[in-house]
């Protein structure tokens, strides 16, 4: 087990802490001994919850060379979106921002990850894919491909415009 102490004025390793948090939250959810049930196409199955730390459990749930890749796309949307929200529903990550709704979720399938942007027709340029609903775009990250330049200038526009509400 390890610990940071956290004395008042002391200043905070944000790194360290962030690093602590999702060792916890990856030991919580394995309490039992077991680990997630992965779904169809590798997906995590994780309770529906708000906040960081459902996310973090899919992430540390991702099988492979995926979980590396949630890890970056987390961090990334962190970086470009201060103070972003995060929940878990329909076992895939949301992100959004406070009074706009949620702009963007991740998903593992069996050869990629897809990063669906919900408003993406709205994006310069054009997510490459296209869904059934016209407003959405969504781009698939197979190994060893995350473009984190052309994804954070994606989310950094998608977090500027009214998003999706999860009700």
């Amino acid at each position: 087990m390890r610990t940071i102490e956290i004395v008042e004025g002391d200043a905070i390793d944000g790194e360290a802490l962030q690093a602590l948090v999702r060792e916890a939250v990856a030991y919580n959810a394995r309490q039992d001994g077991t680990a997630p049930v992965l779904l169809s196409g590798g997906n995590p199955q994780i309770a529906k919850g708000d906040g960081d730390a459902p996310v973090q459990a899919y992430i540390a749930a991702m099988p492979g060379w995926k979980s590396e890749v949630g890890r970056r796309l987390d961090a990334l949307i962190e970086q470009n979106v201060p103070g972003v929200r995060k929940a878990v529903r329909w076992n895939s990550p949301f992100y959004g921002v406070e009074g706009m709704g949620y702009f963007l979720n991740l998903h593992v399938f069996t050869r990629y990850v897809r990063v669906t942007f919900f408003r993406g027709i709205a994006l310069e340029p054009l997510p490459p894919g296209k869904m059934k609903d016209p407003d959405a775009r969504f781009i698939d990250v197979h190994e060893g491909e995350l473009d984190e330049e052309q994804i954070g200038a994606w989310v950094r526009q998608a977090a500027a415009i009214p998003g999706w509400d999860l009700g």
